[in-house]
């Protein structure tokens, strides 16, 4: 069986690329086709990468693509068009925000999609940067986006099976693409090796994720603040700056971190705090509770999946800074234990995703 895995891009690590890490271990041979690939942008990241066989296409020879990506994403159709996947018996996609679909396949080839979400800016929901600030760029969204949800539209009938990463998930892919999905949640960090601590041992909250709008990072920081509580902010994004206009004596920046550090982070905190909006699963929550750590979340979106209310965690139901300081303080009189918060997080392990991820694609291949 020849075998090709195709993902949306290679310049960011997040919980996308550590699905596709899992997916190459299982499968390390197969070549991961990718619309470009920015090694230098990984930074210390690059190094989960090495001695893959990764082919891009022709979007990579763009100086400057990292950024033209945006603003040029009606390329979308013409980037996986040029790619000829003929070859490949079985085709696996792990896709996002470039419309990963369309591309040359045989008919007796089997398509399979992960799917973190359908892309967020075509279909209404908040992403990280906010396209709509500006007429002019407004209105160039709308007109493209109009296209390419037709465009996306017709590809996702021509995948043979879609794999959703959360209920949340495939609800979208029913509403978006009118397909059924599986649910395969995505593997996560689940195993630690030192102890596990009390949560209220913590002396600190914690945030980790994006710098953007659609993550809400400004609640967690005001809400903290209002509270006196201290708080340590792990990530970048295009909202650092205005961030870091609210901050007071109390919350700490710590930019992006190597995993070695974050897992420190989590050991040593009181909670996470996880304020984002309509999220599509949310790995964080999941590595807090595999250190015994509850997390303070939004209700919305994947989070409702993995975080147990009032046992694991305590949601708060508006997206506003005195909602959150009422969930905190619920928190803090709580009886949730860290041993719970363990045992629900190793639901989402790294082995229990490549079980049945391999299951599936063999029960796919066995009804071609």
């Amino acid at each position: 069986m020849k075998l090709a895995i195709v993902h949306d891009y290679l310049f960011d690590y997040g919980g996308a690329e550590r699905v596709l890490e899992a997916l190459h271990e299982i499968w390390p041979k197969a070549p991961v086709y990718t619309a470009f690939y920015s090694p230098q942008s990984l930074g210390s990241k690059a190094k989960h990468f090495e001695n893959w066989d990764i082919r891009t296409t022709w979007f990579d020879r763009l100086p400057g693509k990292e950024k033209l990506v945006s603003p040029l994403r009606f390329l979308a159709p013409w980037v996986w068009g040029s790619l000829d996947l003929s070859q490949y018996d079985l085709v696996i996609s792990s896709a996002a925000w470039f419309i990963t679909k369309g591309f040359s396949k045989s008919k007796s080839s089997v398509e399979i999609c992960y799917c973190h979400t359908p892309p967020r800016y075509l279909y209404g929901y908040q992403t990280s940067r906010n396209w709509r600030k500006y007429w002019p760029i407004k209105v160039y969204g709308m007109i493209v986006n109009h296209f390419l949800r037709q465009y996306d539209f017709n590809q996702a009938q021509k995948v043979d099976y879609f794999v959703a990463n959360s209920e949340e998930i495939r609800q979208r892919i029913k509403k978006f693409y009118r397909r059924q999905a599986e649910i395969i949640y995505p593997p996560v960090q689940t195993e630690t090796k030192t102890k596990v601590k009390s949560w209220r041992q913590g002396r600190y909250y914690l945030y980790v994720g994006k710098l953007s709008e659609a993550k809400r990072p400004d609640l967690a920081i005001q809400a903290c603040q209002k509270l006196g509580k201290k708080l340590k902010i792990v990530g970048g994004g295009p909202w650092e700056g205005y961030l870091k206009s609210l901050k007071g004596s109390k919350v700490q920046f710590l930019g992006r971190v190597e995993d070695k550090q974050l897992w420190q982070l989590y050991q040593n905190c009181r909670a996470v705090i996880f304020p984002a909006v309509e999220e599509d699963f949310g790995i964080v929550p999941v590595e807090a509770m595999s250190w015994g750590k509850p997390v303070v979340a939004l209700r919305s979106g994947g989070v409702k999946e993995t975080v147990i209310e009032d046992k694991t965690g305590i949601f708060f139901n508006e997206p506003e800074v005195s909602s959150l300081v009422e969930a905190i303080n619920q928190l803090e009189k709580s009886s949730i234990c860290s041993q719970d918060c363990c045992r629900q997080a190793k639901q989402f392990s790294q082995a229990r995703f490549k079980k049945e991820i391999t299951a599936f694609v063999k029960t796919a291949l066995d009804k071609k």
